[in-house]
């Protein structure tokens, strides 16, 4: 029987639990049930559950179960009660916002009414896993009051492939926390070299198979399967969207997909080419919405303009930018970076900065060290220059 379960954290919407793990004469313990009452509400590999879709102000009491490879139930643990936190004013994003879907070329919520979803990204998490912690995360939704986090999962640099079960796991833990914290959570299958996706196209399959599985009830998961596309033709990136995505919808019918385009998403401008061959031969899929990269220093007039044209023709979202060169490094551009923000803002395209670390490249908005030292994360004394802009600008209030 599962031990000591308890609440770890509450949004207007959500309750987040926690329990020390179960042991089993056969040696395994497949799962474990969370309940209410008699329902189940979540059913989890390891030792945390967000559970979401919740009214504001209301109380709720669990339970957990295990179960073994033979589906043998134990008895239910010790009950917990914990309550969600007030609604209106004081709701999060996702509060707010609920189930997300493509209207058009926009990003629309439960509603109907056309949002701009605010945020940053993690670095690589074989790298800055110290950076995304539940004080760092914290900040980020209340002190920045971000509406979104990408969680950067690379597959090749040390990453995914090395141990596809350890960071399936992390992605698994980082998604509850981001969740307990009321915030959009974008999973980003960070593929980079090789550029062609396909090479990685079995692994996705797994990955996002699972993935999608254990999160498709919460409202505020988002899927970006194939970061940057790079040396490949449209077609072949479009192949193995068309692939990736029924993987996707076979689990969660009502994710949003994010794919990749050309030239390391910058819709083809980088090699040569333009958004036409996107807007002429888009994915065949519904509720997507295709990616775009600049940075700032590097990336002027030629690709804001792209990124303009094709605004208006199919659903975008920047899930990476930066304010410097497209290394992440040297002098910030905060000129033709605020040209980039105030035309997002104007067509309501959502957009992720790049990046939620203390690595020593200028793009990375903490200071070196503050890491692992554990903060401090709010304020902006942690915050090179770089940080100090953008949280500025994510701070800015949503119209939600």
């Amino acid at each position: 029987m599962p031990s000591s379960l308890r609440s770890t954290g509450t949004t207007s919407s959500s309750i987040s639990l926690a329990w020390n793990a179960s042991t089993d004469n056969s040696g395994t313990v497949k799962d474990y049930r969370v309940y209410e009452g008699s329902a189940v509400v979540a059913t989890v590999t390891g030792t945390t559950a967000t559970i979401s879709g919740l009214a504001a102000s209301t109380t709720h009491t669990y339970t957990v179960t295990a179960r073994d490879a033979a589906n043998n139930e134990s008895a239910k643990s010790a009950s917990v009660t914990a309550t969600t936190q007030a609604g209106g004013d004081g709701g999060t994003p996702v509060a707010a916002n609920g189930q997300l879907r493509v209207c058009g070329t926009k990003l629309c919520n439960k509603n109907g009414k056309q949002i701009q979803l605010r945020g940053m990204s993690t670095h690589g998490l074989q790298w800055y896993r110290q950076c995304v912690t539940t004080g760092s995360l914290t900040a980020l939704a209340t002190d920045w009051k971000a509406d979104v986090v990408r969680l950067s999962t690379y597959v090749q640099e040390d990453g995914y492939e090395t141990n596809p079960r350890a960071f399936t796991d992390l992605a698994h833990t980082l998604i509850e926390q981001v969740s307990a914290q009321g915030m959009y959570v974008i999973v980003d299958w960070h593929i980079l070299t090789p550029g062609d996706p396909n090479y990685n196209l079995a692994r996705a399959r797994t990955f996002f198979t699972e993935i999608a599985q254990r999160h498709a009830a919460k409202p505020n998961v988002i899927y970006e399967v194939a970061n940057e596309p790079n040396g490949v033709s449209w077609g072949t990136i479009k192949s193995y969207a068309e692939q990736i995505i029924p993987v996707i919808r076979a689990q969660d019918p009502d994710g949003i997909v994010l794919v990749g385009t050309r030239a390391w998403s910058s819709l083809g401008v980088s090699e040569g080419a333009s958004e036409t061959e996107v807007t002429g031969n888009p994915v065949n899929a519904t509720n997507i919405m295709y990616t775009f990269h600049f940075y700032a220093a590097s990336h002027g007039t030629e690709y804001l303009n792209t990124l303009s044209r094709a605004a208006d023709r199919i659903p975008m979202f920047v899930t990476e930018f930066g304010t410097q060169n497209y290394a992440g490094e040297d002098a910030n551009d905060f000129t033709m970076s605020q040209r980039y923000l105030d035309l997002m803002a104007s067509k309501k395209i959502s957009w992720v900065n790049w990046n939620f670390s203390d690595d020593h490249r200028s793009g990375a908005v903490f200071k070196t060290g503050t890491c692992n030292a554990g903060g401090p994360w709010t304020g902006t004394a942690p915050l090179k220059e770089a940080g100090v802009w953008i949280r500025d600008r994510i701070r800015t209030a949503d119209d939600f």
